[in-house]
């Protein structure tokens, strides 16, 4: 019997997320579902896409270099110490090996989850459909520009770091918008990558926050940070 194309779509989708569901530190890909609770982006030839095409033209065309060093500093750090800027040096992976353990751990569930929402909906890199643009980021062939990495893991580390440290929110939360649309500055995403990431990462936050294992963790983490600004 032969498997229609709709059907055989839906059981590579199944299987994918079934692969992103190996070892997740605290949540599982099936209980964020990125694929289905996030908007479609616009398609390759829709006047959204080019609109935010113009944007990074805009953008890349006012960049100075002091935010070009930025957004590449940005696209090379993906750990809650994103945040060392904002609260000081002695943020370090170094100083803080508990914490540093617990955000990787962190990270490790920002790719189980985004991972099902970037092969779903293949959206093509923007510097791989508008070749006039000039990223001063990574770069790749594969399409999974939405929804951004990155962004995810900056907004999902900063509600992490705001239940480390909550008498910080706004400071962290506005570094996080910032770190977001450094992606935007380097040329390697859309908008609406980075919007819908920080919807995806609220929603994993709350799920992850849920978990006992998270909260047990995060007392450690929490403990350690005090300990150290103690000193």
């Amino acid at each position: 019997m032969k498997i229609s194309a709709l059907s055989a779509l839906c059981l590579c989708l199944a299987s994918s997320l079934s692969c992103y569901a190996k070892d997740p530190s605290f949540v599982a890909a099936e209980e964020t579902q990125a694929l289905h609770i996030l908007m479609a982006p616009g398609a390759s030839d829709s006047e959204q896409t080019r609109n935010e095409l113009a944007e990074l033209h805009r953008i890349e065309s006012l960049r100075t270099a002091a935010q070009t060093a930025m957004a590449m500093a940005d696209d090379r750090e993906e750990s809650i110490f994103l945040f060392r800027p904002q609260l000081g040096d002695w943020f370090n992976a170094q100083t803080l090996p508990v914490t540093a353990a617990f955000s990787a751990r962190v990270k490790n569930d920002e790719g189980i989850a985004t991972a099902p929402a970037k092969t779903g909906f293949a959206r093509v890199r923007p510097y791989n459909l508008d070749a006039s643009l000039h990223p001063v980021c990574l770069t790749k062939t594969k399409n999974d520009a939405y929804p951004s990495g990155h962004a995810t893991t900056g907004y999902l580390m900063a509600l992490t770091l705001v239940d480390l440290l909550p008498e910080k929110r706004d400071l962290i939360l506005l570094r996080a918008n910032d770190y977001a649309a450094n992606r935007l500055v380097c040329g390697v995403h859309y908008r609406s990558d980075i919007e819908a990431s920080k919807l995806l990462a609220y929603a994993l936050h709350a799920v992850m926050a849920t978990k006992p294992q998270y909260q047990k963790e995060l007392a450690a983490a929490r403990a350690e940070l005090r300990a150290t600004q103690q000193h």
